[in-house]
């Protein structure tokens, strides 16, 4: 408890950053659990920063050695999970659960120094929460035996950790990273996670060793599907990219045949190119008009997951690896982005690179909105596609048994009031919330795990090409 200094800042294109002014925040006059508002005047410049503070006491962050593991002891370990058991699903709905993460070691990292060793340290990132190990120096094979807690405000967050070399004053070089979604969390058994670059696409030199234990509330978690996804804090700005672009633009490319071959293939119905296609098509048209209700509609999604989780089960399916095939690009390509970097073309006509970084933004957009609906009913995450299923059933039920205005009633009531009954809230749209809960196929490569075996490394690509 003490003075929050706040500095306020502007950056251009030319990536020239410029403070605008400070303003300062005593703590200790605020008081818990309670949304201040708060107009504060900006020093040494003109303006203002309005600003809504919550303190809220903040518990389940924590760095520890192996030997005061917190979930090692059984009665710590019961008292968590009874915090978090389905009798608690309504308290505290911000508190959906708490994770566990042993660091244990990391071996055959990438020499980083000229003497062939490197001073490897590890970053851990979930959400804001950022937490790292101390440094290992002259060590390719270093040993961190830490453990650290973090408290889970979203379960479809994504665990980044990154190892690093310490470069004294400089900033420390890249050594290799890994993604892991909390869902996809294999509980208290240590993992070996092949490294992989900094776009997490290719794999790395190294590997780190992991043992991860999740507990949650399913409860807390599915209702906090439906609301807006914390923003990150600290994220790397966006560089522009040909192998990026080149890549948004195949992925809106699919988007855009699927939908127009979907539409051929409805025009070719009313066209009778197929009698029988037309025939059986226009029998269904009269059937599905003549018995028509609006509870029909979720129904059919339903169905559809259905569907698609049969042949899910028959693993037909596409696997990660075609995902993979589409985001990879050849090594001509990544070398003729080095090389237009080493020229700094791109720095010379900041314009141009404003436009096309905003056109690449919007096609990774629409791609990715795209790829997240078709991921849903491909149950890529079985815990997204089941709490679709289950909402589409609710709706069905209730189209079924409820008249229509009064479920728009309840919605509109809901919506009105909803200023009125917390003045602070954050206008959102459920559907929109979900969705950016689902990854894309691009985020479904960076996911993946890596096995030993792989051999998409570029260190083994250029010594085979030797």
């Amino acid at each position: 408890m003490g003075i929050l200094d706040i500095e306020v800042w502007g950056k251009d294109s030319r990536k020239h950053e410029e403070r605008l002014g400070t303003c300062k925040v005593d703590i200790a006059a605020l008081p818990l659990k309670q949304a201040n508002c708060l107009e504060l005047p900006l020093e040494s410049c003109l303006g203002a920063l309005l600003m809504l503070i919550t303190l809220t006491p903040c518990a389940g962050v924590s760095v520890s050695d192996l030997c005061v593991c917190p979930l090692a002891d059984p009665s710590e370990r019961k008292q968590i999970a009874q915090r978090y058991c389905l009798q608690n699903s309504l308290k505290d709905m911000k508190d959906v659960g708490i994770l566990q993460v042993k660091v244990l070691k990391a071996v055959d990292l990438l020499a980083a120094d000229f003497s062939g060793k490197s001073d490897p340290f590890c970053l851990l990132e979930l959400g804001n929460d950022r937490l790292q190990t101390h440094t290992i120096y002259k060590n390719l094979n270093p040993e961190w035996n830490k453990v650290f807690t973090f408290p889970i405000k979203d379960i479809h967050d994504v665990l980044e950790v990154t190892v690093f070399d310490e470069d004294g004053d400089k900033p420390p070089d890249f050594l290799g990273k890994v993604a892991i979604p909390l869902l996809s969390i294999r509980d208290g058994r240590p993992n070996c996670y092949i490294l992989k670059n900094k776009d997490l696409e290719q794999a790395f030199k190294g590997a780190i060793y992991l043992e991860m234990d999740l507990i949650y509330n399913p409860v807390k978690a599915s209702i906090r599907t439906f609301t807006p996804r914390e923003k990150r804090f600290v994220e790397d700005s966006r560089k522009l990219s040909k192998k990026i672009l080149s890549r948004d633009v195949d992925r809106v490319k699919r988007i855009t045949m699927a939908m127009w071959n979907t539409i051929q293939f409805l025009k070719s119905c009313f066209q009778w190119e197929s009698t029988l296609r037309s025939a059986v098509a226009f029998v269904v048209f009269l059937v599905a008009v003549w018995n028509f209700e609006l509870y029909m509609i979720p129904l059919a999604l339903l169905l559809l997951f259905i569907y698609n989780f049969i042949i899910l089960t028959k693993g037909k399916t596409g696997s990660i690896q075609d995902s993979q095939e589409s985001t990879d690009v050849d090594e001509e390509e990544y070398d003729d982005d080095k090389e237009s970097e080493k020229k700094g073309l791109i720095e010379r006509i900041y314009m141009v690179q404003d436009i096309v970084s905003t056109v690449q933004n919007i096609l990774e957009e629409i791609a990715s909105f795209g790829e997240r609906i078709k991921n849903t009913f491909n149950w890529t995450v079985p815990f997204l596609s089941f709490l679709a299923c289950l909402i589409l059933a609710v709706a069905t039920v209730a189209l079924y048994f409820i008249p229509l205005r009064y479920i728009v009633l309840i919605w509109g009531i809901n919506k009105f009031t909803k200023k009125l009954r917390n003045p602070y809230a954050i206008d959102n749209n459920e559907l929109l919330d979900f969705l950016s809960r689902v990854p894309s196929d691009v985020q479904k490569v960076q996911y993946a795990e890596l096995r030993p075996c792989s051999s998409h490394s570029p260190l083994r690509k250029k010594r085979s090409a030797v």
